[in-house]
């Protein structure tokens, strides 16, 4: 954890085979996917004259279906082999993205959008593990290009949502059905199918992962936190209510800061101040973050929620290393059960905070985001026993393994 992550593999990240640059592009285009309908949410209400609760369900059903997912992914790629599955993901993105931008009804939209999130579960769960398999100079080498995948889709997602959407919130949708189309001809020329695994996933495992009680107060933190990150996400557009191209740049820059914490800043502050007191610092200074954002001006909002990228980089890397860390099952396995729990607030959380709106005032929904986000921090500090001597007992996970928990983060 101490060694600088831009050394991992430095000299041969980009001497990779045509596989690795098909599947790490395809990795860009599916995370874009996450943060796609920022700019235009505005839009999309007004479009489809929806309330701002009902187009925020466009994340409620994505990630919905996405935490389900969790508990499909690994029983299907363990069977029909990880090219197979990647396909298979992909052609649902493709699909479903292309309808979304047909729909004439909010209803329509968020259920499109929920097949989506199937397709993205499929492909997402299954990519770093084949990015690994077919990379040359080593696994480390290969995380850090499916990790900067990661933060580039982050950060162009929104500005991708933006440049499109300012002729049609359809335009979008349309643009990822495309990129994806030409991932899924890229993998399909040029990925191998890839070895499959000695043994099957059944679809309880990851539900009895979390049996053990430091996956388990991983996982129950991480949802808290996961709250949070989410009310940012999808209900702050609302609060700044900017032109797409206003908003995507202030997106852009979230993601930004959300790519280079996780990456290049949370490994150093691990090493210096130990990571239980990174994640509950952390967790503290995003709950005033988003505290001060809900009741700022609308400069001072716009500050914060670039801000909160900080918080919310570091707070995914340091969570993907302590769920890892803790768990004594199979690391793909703990993976899923850790990340079937947290992915049911980031579904509750864009649904509820434009309701908490409608129920009280505009500020409440980020008192409620701050306050879950310290519960986080109460759950790190509470269980922090149980955390350290696991995370210590356990052996260090291997690049790959340590890769594969941080999927969607």
């Amino acid at each position: 954890m101490g060694a600088d992550p831009l050394d991992a593999g430095a000299g041969s990240i980009l001497r990779q085979p045509k596989a690795v640059w098909a599947t790490a592009g395809a990795s860009v285009v599916a995370f874009m996917g996450i943060g796609l309908v920022d700019p235009i949410l505005p839009s999309i209400a007004t479009g489809l004259q929806a309330t701002p609760s009902q187009v925020s369900l466009l994340f409620t059903s994505y990630f919905l279906i996405t935490a389900i997912a969790m508990l499909v992914t690994g029983f299907v790629s363990s069977r029909i082999g990880g090219r197979k599955t990647l396909l298979l993901g992909l052609a649902f993105v493709v699909v479903f993205a292309a309808l979304s931008g047909t729909s004439g009804s909010v209803g329509e939209l968020v259920g499109f959008r929920a097949g989506w999130g199937l397709g993205n579960a499929l492909f997402v769960s299954t990519a770093l593990a084949v990015i690994v398999g077919a990379a040359a100079g080593g696994s480390a080498a290969a995380i850090l290009l499916y990790e900067s995948a990661l933060g580039l889709g982050m950060a162009c997602g929104p500005l991708l949502g933006a440049l499109l959407g300012n002729a049609s919130w359809r335009y979008p949708f349309f643009g990822t059905a495309f990129l994806m189309a030409v991932g899924f001809l890229c993998i399909a020329a040029f990925l191998k199918e890839q070895p499959k695994p000695a043994r099957k996933t059944s679809l309880l495992d990851p539900l009895k992962a979390l049996g053990h009680s430091g996956l388990a107060s991983a996982a129950v933190s991480a949802f808290f936190y996961n709250y949070t990150f989410f009310t940012v996400l999808a209900f702050t557009p609302f609060v700044l209510d900017m032109t797409p191209y206003k908003s995507g740049a202030v997106f852009f820059a979230w993601g930004v800061l959300l790519a280079v914490f996780s990456v290049l800043v949370a490994p150093r502050m691990q090493e210096r101040f130990g990571s239980l007191k990174v994640l509950g610092g952390s967790l503290v200074l995003l709950a005033a973050d988003v505290v001060i954002l809900g009741y700022g001006n609308h400069t001072t909002a716009i500050v914060c929620t670039i801000l909160s990228g900080a918080f919310i980089g570091v707070n995914n890397t340091v969570y993907t290393e302590l769920a890892l860390g803790v768990s004594d099952a199979p690391r793909p396995v703990a993976s899923a059960g850790y990340n079937f729990v947290r992915w049911f607030a980031a579904a509750a959380a864009p649904w509820l905070a434009p309701k908490i709106e409608e129920w009280t005032d505009i500020h409440m929904p980020f008192v409620v985001a701050g306050i879950t986000a310290v519960v986080g921090a109460l759950v790190i500090a509470a269980r922090r026993r149980v955390l350290r001597h696991e995370a210590h007992a356990a052996p260090a996970p291997h690049a790959a393994q340590k890769g594969a928990a941080a999927l969607a983060d």
